[in-house]
């Protein structure tokens, strides 16, 4: 079985021999098993043992030490070598040695250590690139691994060692070119490691953490072809490259893997990755970027007071993990939250360092190529451009805090004095036309700025943000530019038929998006015909397009027509409010599993789902008060006492509709239709239907012992004479 690296199975015979456990060969076995299943907890336990059966046997001490630095139990490895004083081992002792203090981000002993080691020896070479790529000299660090993976020949962990320096520097090609010849010798060589099954949806069993897989760096180089991809804003890319690699349970993923599925899939399970994050770092080790990461996502998704508690629980990490710049942001974000002047102040003093830096780069550059210095330009290119990442958030969050107050003039201004260098940036050109746009008597200057965006990806114009699309089209009506809305629309609508043809089970917004904000905005001026047609085609196909948020935003729209209809402030044609109602017939059809309410992900109500908060229950009140706005009780001297009856009736849980000449239907066990009239003789009326009851025509209808008949006599039965004289004095004065 070992020799099949049938390990696991291995273990467990083993476990079923009593004498396994105090015998040379047992624990000898035991170890080694546990060894090259990655268990090094459990392998340094039993290496540990036969030191002490064999004290002289040095292999055991290698490997127990060994065993101990995979375990991240650094001072006990280190004090294990120092137990091997033989000659022979010194060179694989010293390698150890070395690589348990770079472990423990000793460096300067790390170092000393490598220095040690003879020259020919090829890893001495490695570890020197691993030293300077500790220390940021990833060009030096490339320079090294590239010259081992020459002089050693492809090995994939100096394949990857060039790939994630070219990743440090950048240059995303070439270190995706090392990648995929990575992951294309893997797959050559190691066929039974599945790769990529996971991604076609065939079910396949872990292949757990063998040495094969280690020894390959497959999990490694997809980690890095994600992050790569990540950084390029492919996230499908990513998640695919997350799920291409050979497949394990997840309690067998490392730190880096689970690291990036949490990351990565953040948008999809918000929850579970706060999860993960947060297991990890109660991890040791974890991955440096971990704790700001987490940090930086909790802020985005509005979560301060976890954030807040986050950086008071693990003080310790703050100076280890954070950069000073990053602290000073994070703590502007929080602050913010009780101390907006006081987060504001904090933003600036950061803004002001950083445009003080940008502009001695911007010198630097222009002095370096002047000199025709091409090396020098391109080191202080990639400066100033990581300076210009750290400042745009600086900017951004200044920016926030009076766009969350409606004081556009103030973004705006911000915007303006920082133009000298975010002029070609795209983020600041998307958020200076958003505030134009804000503004409402600026929509030229927007359309300005949102034009550029849209023609960069027009021949992928589904890559663009719904919003844009739909701020551009509102840009384009507002200035009489007609036309080109009406073109960017059906541009739009091409794009969606073609990918809903490809794949149908896929849903895209834009189209729906984009005639959300265009019905908004007609019915927002009035225009309500107009308006209300553009919300109910932006839901077609209700299937595909009715969900928690489109809803939220034509729900909207709905309320304020039925509020302006209701107080007689406009009136709309009887065909228009039947297209209404078929329209929120369709929701209530559509939308039972569909909810109208959005729940934090952290909320205790998400798991709770009651049928009042489904949009086909809140598109079934939509439609009544429609009914009732448009048609009520009027004029008659009968219309209070026979309004409160179909309030009443409400109330106690029967359907009721009102009508105009005001005429009432009760659906329930005793149901009849009376009309109430002077007229001597009444046109032949035909009974109406009501969910399969039919409802008869009456000449009186009782309530609360009142007997009301449709000639207003109050003479019959029970009625109470007195009661009946009062209402005919009511009747002849004016309601």
């Amino acid at each position: 079985m070992i020799k099949e690296s049938r390990f696991n199975e291995a273990i467990k015979v083993l476990h079923g021999i009593a004498e396994s456990n105090s015998c040379r060969a047992g624990l000898s076995l035991l170890a080694y098993c546990y060894f090259y299943t990655q268990d090094f907890a459990n392998a340094a336990t039993y290496y540990e043992q036969l030191c002490q059966m064999i004290p002289e046997n040095n292999d055991y001490k290698l490997f127990h030490a060994q065993s101990l630095y995979q375990a991240c139990m650094y001072d006990e490895a280190f004090k294990v070598t120092e137990e091997i004083t033989d000659e022979d081992y010194r060179s694989d002792v010293t390698k150890l040695q070395a690589a348990i203090k770079y472990g423990q981000e000793d460096l300067v002993s790390a170092k000393n250590l490598v220095d040690s080691c003879p020259n020919e020896d090829p890893d001495t070479e490695v570890n020197l690139g691993c030293l300077l790529y500790k220390e940021e000299n990833y060009e030096e660090a490339l320079s090294k691994f590239s010259t081992s993976l020459q002089n050693i020949g492809f090995r994939p962990y100096l394949a990857y060692n060039v790939a994630l320096c070219h990743y440090r520097l950048k240059e995303y090609g070439p270190a995706l070119k090392y990648c995929a010849d990575i992951i294309e010798r893997g797959i050559r060589d190691h066929p039974e490691l599945s790769v990529g099954m996971q991604t076609e949806g065939i079910e396949v069993r872990s292949v757990g953490n063998t040495l094969t897989l280690h020894e390959t760096s497959l999990t490694e180089a997809f980690n890095l072809k994600a992050a790569i991809e990540y950084q390029l804003k492919n996230m499908d890319a990513a998640r695919e490259a997350l799920t291409d690699m050979p497949p394990r349970a997840e309690y067998e993923l490392d730190a880096v893997t689970l690291h990036n599925q949490a990351l990565m899939n953040i948008e999809q399970n918000l929850a579970e990755g706060f999860e993960k994050l947060q297991f990890l770092l109660q991890q040791n080790p974890f991955p440096p970027e971990t704790f700001a990461n987490l940090l930086l996502l909790f802020c985005q998704h509005e979560c301060y007071d976890l954030a807040a508690d986050v950086l008071a629980e693990n003080a310790h990490l703050t100076y280890k993990y954070l950069t000073p710049y990053l602290y000073d942001f994070l703590d502007a974000i929080i602050t913010q939250q009780t101390s907006p002047s006081d987060a504001y102040q904090k933003l600036d003093e950061l803004a002001n360092r950083h445009t003080e830096q940008l502009r001695k780069l911007t010198k630097q550059v222009q002095e370096h190529r002047t000199n025709g210095d091409t090396d020098l330009v391109k080191k202080a290119v990639l400066e100033y451009e990581a300076c210009l990442d750290r400042y745009i958030p600086v900017l951004m969050a200044q920016a926030k805090i009076y766009w969350e107050v409606e004081n556009y003039a103030q973004v705006e201004k911000i915007f303006r004095k920082s133009v000298e260098f975010c002029n070609d940036n795209d983020v600041w050109r998307l958020n200076v036309a958003h505030v134009l746009f804000m503004q409402e008597n600026k929509f030229k200057e927007a359309t300005g700025f949102y034009e550029p965006i849209v023609k960069k990806n027009y021949a992928d114009i589904l890559n663009v943000s719904a919003i844009v699309l739909a701020n551009l089209c509102v840009s384009y009506i507002m200035t009489s530019q007609n036309e080109e809305a009406e073109e960017l629309m059906r541009k739009i609508e091409k794009e969606e038929d073609q990918l809903a043809f490809e794949e149908p089970e896929k849903k895209y917004f834009h189209l729906c998006i984009v005639n959300l904000v265009i019905g908004t905005l007609y019915c927002s001026k009035g225009n309500y015909e107009f308006g209300i047609s553009r919300i109910m085609k932006s839901l077609e196909p209700y299937n595909k397009k009715l969900g928690t948020d489109t809803w939220y935003y034509t729900k909207r729209c709905f309320l304020n027509l039925i509020e302006n209809l209701a107080k007689h402030m406009i009136v709309l044609r009887d065909s228009v409010i039947q297209e209404c109602v078929t329209f929120l017939e369709s929701c209530e059809l559509h939308g039972k599993n569909v909810r109208s309410v959005a729940y934090s992900p952290f909320s205790e109500e998400v798991e709770q789902f009651s049928g009042q908060q489904t949009v086909a229950f809140e598109a079934r009140m939509l439609k009544l008060y429609a009914a009732v706005a448009a048609g009520c009780l009027q004029g008659g001297v009968l219309s209070p006492l026979l309004w409160y009856l179909l309030s009443d009736l409400r109330e106690a849980g029967f359907y009721a509709q009102s009508y105009a000449d005001i005429t009432i239907m009760a659906i329930g066990s005793k149901m009849a239709m009376v009309p109430f009239t002077w007229r001597r003789k009444l046109p032949k009326l035909r009974c109406p239907s009501i969910f399969g009851s039919r409802i008869l025509v009456s000449a009186e209808a009782k309530y609360l012992g009142v007997i009301l008949d449709s000639k207003f006599t109050y003479i019959p039965g029970t009625c109470d004479k007195q009661i009946g004289k009062g209402l005919l004095g009511q009747q002849r004065s004016v309601w």
